[in-house]
């Protein structure tokens, strides 16, 4: 190929990339964009528009583009709601004219443009004014006459304009009652008629400063920030009125929240008056605006009203992890509990092995234990309250700090329920406590030791099932991971799941109470003739477990195990519907 062909073959190409540049690259948004205006009314953009003023009937509304958000003008100086504003807005500036009714009408009242239900004016960032004139709809109430402010031609565009446009003046107001960053929240403070609390965010969590230095209660703390956070206007309920005292405004509850630190702090405040039951709601104001709102009456609630509410209410503080010893001393008599290697084990009374799941319940109810009330803040009032507590509960953690808790019945009621007197040993303060803690805490040997009959039974090890019922003898055997087969009494597959489930009852069965130690008397619980039996045994022949199931008096059954003599009470549910044997288990 000789050099003049390359060279005009380069020249082709530069000249196909230039225009791909120039064609595709750079006037392709713009074409894409002209495009898209096709049939608008007007060729602004959404981020031209400074200001929006709708002309109405019965109202004008103004609002103007601020730096964070939308400013309300008229009717009445407000916060807008962006959402709202610019809602409308999009579909001011994207409405697109279906096509043209009449280029110079000679009538505007047949469109209803003599008296416009909206006239809609936008003002732009370059000083630009447009209008759109709204007037009735058309016979199919699809669409509405329109017509550009200043120009005669009438035509139709979606009745969507006008929905957004007459929106009433109320959806166009911020609803947001403060807005703040709930993570930077650094304190706040609730000045009431009679008292003023003060909170302050501190390393360990929130402290009460006002009236006097307390630790705060977390859980109190956030759901106040939570619901003043997530508090929206219900109504707008007052312009300017005449007097405040209806509202209960003339003398409210100010409410500050104040957000960052020294130079950085800000504060947002509102104001709460009068409860309105009938509405469902709290008055409320801005300080600085003139509005009375209507709050949701949950924000009332939310709201801390003495110091007893926003203090810590956590009864006895601790890491669950931590904890190397429980000692409870109760009516029911003492126990100790150790824990070595993550479990439990009772040393006293006697060395038994521990339910690891009651007590862990211990630790879970302590750790949960709330004050409803409190009756002094340090230990001045034990002598009073606790001088002979019912329950002593003594935790001791690693490294050898110990704790004491002492409860006792109190005559109080709070909320409708029975109540306890509560404080730690030695330094208080004396609370008030659920009832139920008396119970919960003060548990015996017998409810905290292992009550599973079969301790450390698998069923995955059972190969062999001997079961007697009725008069009946079956025998089952593995015969696969999930299968069993009769091998006595019947002959075929057995019901896996019958045979899995049974053993799995068993496996969880616990006995409520010894009912006779030595296994004395077997006759007066049916244990001379028990109604079932059920023999485990494993591949080698060698015995899992055996259980016997005496009689069942209404919730409760008796049973013994081949591990001793003694005879248990357990609950019957737990038994379930014991097989009837073969026809239950035939597969």
């Amino acid at each position: 190929m000789r050099w003049q062909t390359t060279a005009i073959l380069a020249a082709v190409l530069i000249a196909l990339g230039a225009f791909y540049y120039v064609y595709e690259l750079r006037l392709g948004p713009e074409r894409e964009r002209a495009e898209g205006r096709k049939g608008r009314v007007f060729t602004a953009d959404l981020a031209d528009v400074t200001e929006l003023e709708l002309k109405r009937a019965g109202d004008t509304l103004r609002v103007r583009r601020e730096q964070d958000g939308w400013a309300m003008q008229a009717p009445v100086a407000a916060r807008g709601d962006r959402g709202k504003i610019e809602e409308t807005l999009t579909t001011l500036v994207m409405a697109r004219s279906d096509r043209e009714i009449a280029a110079a009408p000679a009538d505007l009242a047949e469109f209803g443009l003599d008296r416009p239900a909206v006239e809609a004016t936008l003002r732009l960032k370059d000083g630009r004014q447009l209008g759109l004139v709204l007037g009735t709809k058309n016979p199919t109430g699809v669409w509405v006459y329109a017509r550009e402010a200043g120009k005669p031609a009438v035509f139709l565009v979606s009745d969507s304009v006008l929905r957004d446009a007459t929106r009433p003046v109320a959806e166009f107001r911020d609803k947001t009652l403060l807005a703040f960053d709930q993570g930077a929240v650094t304190g706040f403070e609730i000045v009431l008629p009679d008292d003023t609390l003060a909170v302050e965010k501190a390393e360990a969590g929130w402290k009460l400063v006002r009236p006097r230095a307390l630790p705060g209660d977390a859980d109190t703390v956030r759901e106040f920030l939570d619901k003043l956070d997530g508090a929206r206007v219900a109504e707008f309920v007052a312009e300017k009125p005449k007097s405040l005292q209806p509202f209960g405004l003339d003398r409210p509850v100010r409410l500050t929240v104040h957000t960052g630190r020294d130079k950085e702090r800000a504060s947002k405040s509102v104001l709460l008056g009068r409860l309105d039951r009938a509405k469902k709601g709290v008055y409320a104001m801005r300080p600085g605006e003139s509005s009375v709102l209507l709050l949701p009456e949950a924000v009332w609630a939310a709201v801390p009203k003495n110091v007893a509410v926003l203090r810590d209410r956590v009864v006895l503080a601790f890491e669950r992890d931590q904890v190397t010893r429980l000692d409870l001393e109760s009516p029911k008599g003492r126990v100790t509990l150790v824990r070595e290697k993550d479990r439990w084990r009772i040393t006293a009374p006697e060395a038994l092995p521990a339910d690891q799941v009651e007590a862990g319940a211990v630790l879970f109810k302590l750790r949960e234990l709330r004050a409803q009330g409190f009756l002094s803040d340090d230990a001045s009032g034990i002598a009073r309250y606790l001088a002979r507590p019912t329950v002593r509960l003594t935790l001791t953690e690693a490294g050898g700090r110990a704790r004491t808790l002492l409860l006792a019945p109190s005559p109080e009621r709070r909320g409708g329920a029975p109540s306890a007197y509560a404080a730690l040993a030695g330094r208080g303060p004396v609370v008030l406590v659920a009832a139920a803690a008396l119970e919960d805490l003060g548990r015996s040997v017998t409810e905290l030791r292992d009550r599973i009959l079969l301790s450390g039974l698998e069923p995955k090890d059972v190969k062999r099932l001997r079961l007697r019922a009725g008069g009946a003898t079956v025998v089952v055997e593995r015969s696969g991971d999930f299968a069993w087969r009769f091998v006595e009494g019947a002959t075929g597959e057995a019901k896996a799941a019958g045979v899995e489930n049974l053993l799995f009852s068993l496996r969880a069965l616990k006995w409520q109470e010894v009912a006779a130690p030595t296994g004395a008397a077997p006759a007066r619980y049916g244990l001379d003739a028990p109604t079932f039996e059920a023999t485990l045994l494993r591949a080698d022949g060698s015995e899992v477990a055996a259980v016997a199931v005496g009689k069942r008096e209404g919730e409760r059954a008796w049973v013994r195990t081949q591990a001793g003599p003694a005879i248990y009470a357990v609950d019957a549910k737990q038994l379930g519907d014991l097989p009837k044997l073969p026809d239950d288990l035939k597969g």
